[in-house]
């Protein structure tokens, strides 16, 4: 079998999957040009037989001549049973998979797409389909902060805006990366300034884009580290109106301070200019410069500012001009009071223990 006839995409975010697979049904669209020569099949699979009728729907499509003679164009769209699912692990599903490779290997004129999300690579049949399909997985392509900014860029180049400096990467932080919601606040964001264009800024980012997945917390801890109390005041008012929830408030700020401490303490002893862009490649000579200070498990944490996004570090550079070491020790420590009196107040008390810590530890511009 060419290996042409066989498209598989894989990858963790479910909108870059689909757009990419969508970007190769549309290219081979040219060569089925009637309707009834192509299909899309749901791939999504809630249990084994699903599984099986999904496999043998695209069996049935791919075999069965269009009307005008010649192969189809089947597309399994948003596959998610390539995983450790109950599903995806179950034995039925690994048989029926087996039982697909015959005809996988032998479409004939028919091409046929496979777009799953989520993935575990481990699987048997990834492996197999890397052998035996064009495979494309996005994660390994691109990564997602990445991937990130070039969909939102391209997205306000198509609506007639741009992004100011900085502003791309902080829409991403206020809505956790969410690569889909990114393209809609884009497009929302750019209607909003209309047909006369301009830029999209973080001031228009604050007022117009809701927080989102891990971006919940990023107003407060934006206006706590801007060491501006008004702002930080309504911003914790904001916060609790919403009726969020204190403890993980507080845990981003703690996060947030033990990166401003680490990148402080590089900028006193020379090896760092907080009025300077913050390179990979300079986040990586430090890295190794100090890894005897960390673990080698290579996860991402707080606690090891070398595991950290280059692009993230430096939006806190201009932060790290705010405070002196002392004061993001003596941060260090008032947020850990505060968390002893979130253990020790009523739940009506949380708003107040904020803007208590904001008052003791920030200065009014």
């Amino acid at each position: 079998m060419s290996t042409d006839s066989f498209h598989v995409v894989l990858g963790d975010d479910d909108y870059l999957v689909r757009q990419r697979a969508k970007e190769i049904y549309d290219e081979h669209c040219e060569s089925f040009p009637d309707d009834l020569s192509r299909e899309i099949i749901d791939g999504r699979a809630d249990r084994v037989e699903d599984v099986e009728r999904i496999l043998n729907e695209a069996r049935s499509a791919c075999q069965t001549l269009s009307l005008f003679g010649g192969g189809k164009l089947v597309w399994i769209n948003e596959a998610n049973f390539l995983n450790q699912t109950k599903t995806g692990a179950a034995q039925g599903s690994k048989e029926a998979l087996e039982s697909a490779k015959p005809f996988l290997e032998n479409l004939g004129e028919s091409k046929l797409i496979l777009s799953a999300c989520p993935v575990h690579r481990s699987h048997a049949f990834i492996k197999w389909l890397k052998a035996k399909s064009t495979l494309e997985d996005v994660a390994k392509q691109e990564k997602e902060d990445v991937s990130f900014r070039r969909l939102a860029q391209e997205t306000a180049q198509a609506c007639g805006v741009d992004f100011a400096s900085g502003a791309v990467e902080f829409l991403a932080g206020k809505i956790g990366g969410h690569s889909r919601l990114g393209v809609e606040e884009t497009r929302k964001l750019a209607a909003y300034l209309g047909k006369e264009g301009g830029f999209i800024t973080e001031e228009l980012i604050t007022d117009l884009v809701p927080d989102f997945g891990e971006g919940d917390f990023f107003e407060a801890s934006e206006a706590f580290f801007s060491n501006d109390l008004k702002w930080a005041l309504d911003a914790i008012e904001r916060h609790f109106f919403h009726a969020k929830d204190a403890r993980p408030l507080l845990a981003t700020l703690q996060n947030r301070n033990r990166l401003l401490i680490q990148l402080r303490v590089l900028a006193d002893g020379g090896e760092l200019d907080p009025n300077q862009r913050l390179s990979k490649d300079k986040l990586e000579q430090l890295g190794r410069k100090h890894a005897h200070h960390f673990s080698d498990s290579g996860d991402k944490s707080t606690l090891n500012l070398f595991t950290q996004n280059p692009w993230f570090l430096g939006r806190l550079m201009p932060i790290v001009k705010r405070f002196s070491t002392r004061a993001l020790i003596d941060l260090q420590a008032a947020l850990l009071e505060a968390f002893q009196q979130l253990l020790a107040q009523p739940r009506e008390q949380q708003a107040a223990i904020f803007k208590d810590l904001a008052i003791r530890t920030l200065s009014s511009k």
